[in-house]
């Protein structure tokens, strides 16, 4: 059964990683946030059924929209105007976490954000796929969080 996830757009949200901020000449970032910490609910259930304990993403509970070179500032700015603090939802199936042995995450989905991307001049679907982390292995439990991937791929978790 899907749940909704209701969120607020923010462009430019405020530089909070190094890289963030070296890349800020030329990259635009488009984060949907959540006034709630559904990620720590998410991660308590990943750390009850595996003994896994994640760091919390910096950003707490978004979807990031957009993370890309815009190449037309006006359109840009256009959308910004039209949709900066607007409300959307998006739908997700908690069944649905996901980890690449680092990282954990639920797919969420909204055909608002494709209209919102193309509005910018941007492909309706971001090249990584619209996600709420819910967290991540540090250097003190990445091997944990490795094994529970293989796991999780060797029965189809």
């Amino acid at each position: 059964q899907m749940l909704e996830l209701k969120t607020k757009i923010i462009f430019d949200p405020v530089d909070l990683t190094k890289k963030h901020k070296s890349q800020s000449s030329w990259k635009r970032v488009v984060t949907c946030q959540t006034d709630c910490d559904v990620h720590e609910y998410y991660a308590w259930f990943l750390n009850a059924r595996f003994n896994l304990k994640l760091n919390k993403p910096i950003r707490k509970a978004h979807v990031t929209i957009v993370n890309d070179k815009i190449h037309d500032h006006e359109l840009y700015k256009m959308a910004k105007q039209l949709f900066h603090g607007k409300e959307i939802t998006f739908k997700y199936d908690p069944a649905e976490i996901r980890t690449n042995g680092e990282h954990f995450w639920i797919k969420v989905y909204s055909d608002d954000v494709a209209n919102i991307r193309t509005v910018m001049g941007l492909s309706p679907n971001p090249y990584f796929n619209l996600h709420l982390t819910i967290g991540y292995a540090n250097e003190k439990n990445i091997q944990h969080a490795r094994y529970i991937h293989s796991i999780i791929l060797k029965y189809n978790l």
